[in-house]
């Protein structure tokens, strides 16, 4: 009976379902906000390993001259 009544402190299930729709909109937003963010690292990413393969090819140019 204790671990019902523990368990059931962390579990709320409204009978009005409208509730759900903040939390909805919520992960929306922030899932969202985490693809873009995703999006945003992998562009940065892409040019600073373009930067890397010319700094490479200019060092190896200098090094064969």
């Amino acid at each position: 009976m204790l671990e019902w009544t523990v368990l059931s402190l962390f579990l709320y299930f409204p009978e009005d379902k409208t509730e759900y729709i903040p939390a909805g909109i919520a992960l929306a937003i922030f899932a969202l906000a985490a693809f873009f963010t995703f999006k945003f690292f992998i562009k940065i990413s892409k040019k600073e390993e373009a930067k890397a393969k010319e700094l490479e090819k200019s060092l190896k140019k200098g090094e064969n001259s």
